[in-house]
Protein backbone atom coordinates (compact mmCIF):
# COMPACT_ATOMS: atom_id res chain seq x y z
CA UNK A 1 0.00 0.00 0.00
CA UNK A 2 2.97 2.35 0.39
CA UNK A 3 3.25 2.97 -3.34
CA UNK A 4 -0.53 3.30 -3.81
CA UNK A 5 -2.10 6.63 -4.54
CA UNK A 6 -3.52 8.39 -1.45
CA UNK A 7 -7.04 8.23 -2.89
CA UNK A 8 -6.73 4.43 -3.15
CA UNK A 9 -5.52 4.22 0.45
CA UNK A 10 -8.43 6.33 1.65
CA UNK A 11 -10.96 4.16 -0.14
CA UNK A 12 -9.31 1.01 1.25
CA UNK A 13 -9.48 2.45 4.75
CA UNK A 14 -13.15 3.34 4.29
CA UNK A 15 -13.86 -0.20 3.15
CA UNK A 16 -11.97 -1.64 6.11
CA UNK A 17 -13.79 0.65 8.54
CA UNK A 18 -17.21 -0.27 7.12
CA UNK A 19 -16.45 -3.95 7.73
CA UNK A 20 -14.68 -3.62 11.08
CA UNK A 21 -16.74 -0.92 12.80
CA UNK A 22 -19.21 -3.39 14.30
CA UNK A 23 -16.40 -5.34 15.98
CA UNK A 24 -14.86 -2.32 17.75
CA UNK A 25 -16.18 -2.05 21.33
CA UNK A 26 -17.69 1.25 22.52
CA UNK A 27 -15.20 1.55 25.38
CA UNK A 28 -12.16 1.59 23.09
CA UNK A 29 -10.92 5.17 22.54
CA UNK A 30 -10.57 6.29 18.96
CA UNK A 31 -7.26 8.08 19.56
CA UNK A 32 -4.12 7.52 21.61
CA UNK A 33 -4.36 9.05 25.08
CA UNK A 34 -1.12 8.74 27.04
CA UNK A 35 -2.84 8.96 30.44
CA UNK A 36 -5.50 6.28 29.77
CA UNK A 37 -3.90 3.74 32.19
CA UNK A 38 -3.92 6.48 34.82
CA UNK A 39 -7.66 7.06 34.20
CA UNK A 40 -8.40 3.35 34.63
CA UNK A 41 -6.35 3.13 37.86
CA UNK A 42 -7.90 6.24 39.39
CA UNK A 43 -11.49 5.39 38.44
CA UNK A 44 -11.05 1.82 39.75
CA UNK A 45 -10.60 3.22 43.27
CA UNK A 46 -14.27 4.29 43.30
CA UNK A 47 -17.12 1.87 43.92
CA UNK A 48 -20.84 2.14 44.40
CA UNK A 49 -22.80 -0.16 46.67
CA UNK A 50 -26.28 0.83 45.52
CA UNK A 51 -27.89 0.41 42.12
CA UNK A 52 -29.81 3.23 40.49
CA UNK A 53 -30.23 5.14 37.23
CA UNK A 54 -27.22 7.47 37.23
CA UNK A 55 -24.02 7.10 35.22
CA UNK A 56 -20.57 8.60 35.65
CA UNK A 57 -18.83 9.46 32.38
CA UNK A 58 -15.56 10.96 31.17
CA UNK A 59 -15.12 13.10 28.06
CA UNK A 60 -11.77 13.67 26.39
CA UNK A 61 -11.20 17.39 25.83
CA UNK A 62 -8.96 18.98 23.18
CA UNK A 63 -6.48 21.53 24.55
CA UNK A 64 -3.97 21.48 21.68
CA UNK A 65 -4.35 25.24 21.29
CA UNK A 66 -3.01 25.76 24.81
CA UNK A 67 0.40 24.99 26.23
CA UNK A 68 1.15 21.76 28.05
CA UNK A 69 -0.81 18.57 27.71
CA UNK A 70 -2.99 18.56 24.57
CA UNK A 71 -5.83 16.75 26.39
CA UNK A 72 -8.05 17.28 29.39
CA UNK A 73 -10.91 15.36 30.99
CA UNK A 74 -14.49 16.35 31.76
CA UNK A 75 -16.13 14.39 34.58
CA UNK A 76 -19.90 14.20 34.41
CA UNK A 77 -22.94 12.47 35.84
CA UNK A 78 -26.24 11.82 34.11
CA UNK A 79 -29.25 9.53 33.99
CA UNK A 80 -28.61 9.24 30.25
CA UNK A 81 -26.15 6.75 28.76
CA UNK A 82 -22.68 8.35 28.43
CA UNK A 83 -22.73 8.38 24.61
CA UNK A 84 -26.22 9.87 24.54
CA UNK A 85 -25.25 12.55 27.07
CA UNK A 86 -22.13 13.40 25.03
CA UNK A 87 -24.33 13.85 21.95
CA UNK A 88 -26.55 16.19 23.98
CA UNK A 89 -23.52 18.24 25.05
CA UNK A 90 -22.36 18.54 21.42
CA UNK A 91 -25.89 19.56 20.34
CA UNK A 92 -25.95 22.29 22.98
CA UNK A 93 -28.58 20.60 25.18
CA UNK A 94 -27.74 21.43 28.81
CA UNK A 95 -24.18 21.58 27.56
CA UNK A 96 -21.04 22.26 29.52
CA UNK A 97 -19.17 24.86 27.48
CA UNK A 98 -15.90 22.95 27.60
CA UNK A 99 -17.54 19.80 26.17
CA UNK A 100 -19.46 21.76 23.54
CA UNK A 101 -16.28 23.53 22.38
CA UNK A 102 -13.53 20.98 23.13
CA UNK A 103 -15.20 17.58 23.53
CA UNK A 104 -13.60 14.89 21.34
CA UNK A 105 -15.09 11.61 22.55
CA UNK A 106 -16.49 9.76 25.53
CA UNK A 107 -14.01 7.54 27.36
CA UNK A 108 -16.40 4.88 28.63
CA UNK A 109 -13.89 2.17 29.57
CA UNK A 110 -12.58 3.64 32.83
CA UNK A 111 -16.10 4.16 34.23
CA UNK A 112 -17.91 1.03 33.05
CA UNK A 113 -18.24 -0.09 36.67
CA UNK A 114 -19.84 3.25 37.60
CA UNK A 115 -22.96 2.87 35.46
CA UNK A 116 -26.51 2.47 36.79
CA UNK A 117 -25.69 3.61 40.33
CA UNK A 118 -27.70 5.53 42.93
CA UNK A 119 -27.89 9.28 42.31
CA UNK A 120 -26.51 10.29 45.71
CA UNK A 121 -23.51 8.01 45.28
CA UNK A 122 -23.03 9.21 41.70
CA UNK A 123 -22.89 12.84 42.87
CA UNK A 124 -20.33 11.94 45.54
CA UNK A 125 -18.21 9.86 43.16
CA UNK A 126 -18.34 12.49 40.39
CA UNK A 127 -16.88 15.16 42.70
CA UNK A 128 -14.32 12.83 44.28
CA UNK A 129 -13.20 11.44 40.91
CA UNK A 130 -12.66 14.96 39.55
CA UNK A 131 -10.51 15.84 42.57
CA UNK A 132 -8.55 12.57 42.32
CA UNK A 133 -7.82 13.12 38.62
CA UNK A 134 -6.69 16.69 39.32
CA UNK A 135 -4.39 15.39 42.04
CA UNK A 136 -2.93 13.00 39.43
CA UNK A 137 -1.90 16.09 37.44
CA UNK A 138 -4.60 16.01 34.75
CA UNK A 139 -6.51 19.03 33.49
CA UNK A 140 -10.06 18.43 34.76
CA UNK A 141 -13.36 20.16 34.09
CA UNK A 142 -16.73 19.35 35.61
CA UNK A 143 -17.13 17.17 38.65
CA UNK A 144 -19.46 19.46 40.55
Amino acid sequence: MRAAMPSNIESALEQLWSCAAKSIPDWLPMRYVHFLPQLYATAARFRSTRRGRSNIYLVLLDYEDRGGDPYGIYVGMSDYAPAQRFDQHKAGIRAAGCVLKRGLEVLTGPTLHLQRIARAEAARIEAALAVALEEEGLRVEGGH
